[in-house]
């Protein structure tokens, strides 16, 4: 790797899942908005909190790449789904580049 940047980013994503009222319900969400990331963006994404609740989560969604640019607005881009994907509330997000 002589001349080539690598950069790295990590979105963590805690979301609220309302009318959930089993862990069968939230995991139905969790895993359609999750697929939805990965299959949009070719991101690395897992439920990483609150995995014994029912209406909480958290995800970690990983992103690499050579375009810091490019890295910057997929991460906008998921935050605007998330933010929009019916049947979830997003409580914060939080970006660290690696």
């Amino acid at each position: 790797m002589s001349d080539q940047s690598v950069f790295i980013t990590l979105l963590t994503i805690e979301l609220l899942i309302p009318h959930a009222q089993s862990l069968k319900d939230k995991r139905s969400e969790v895993r359609g908005l999750k697929e939805r990331i990965r299959s949009k963006f070719n991101a690395s994404v897992a439920e990483v909190g609150y995995q014994d609740k029912w209406q909480r989560t958290v995800l970690a969604v990983g992103l690499v790449g050579s375009d810091k640019r490019q890295l910057e607005s997929n991460s906008a881009l998921i935050r605007t789904l998330c933010e929009e994907a019916a049947g979830v509330e997003v409580t914060s997000i939080d970006q660290e580049w690696l």
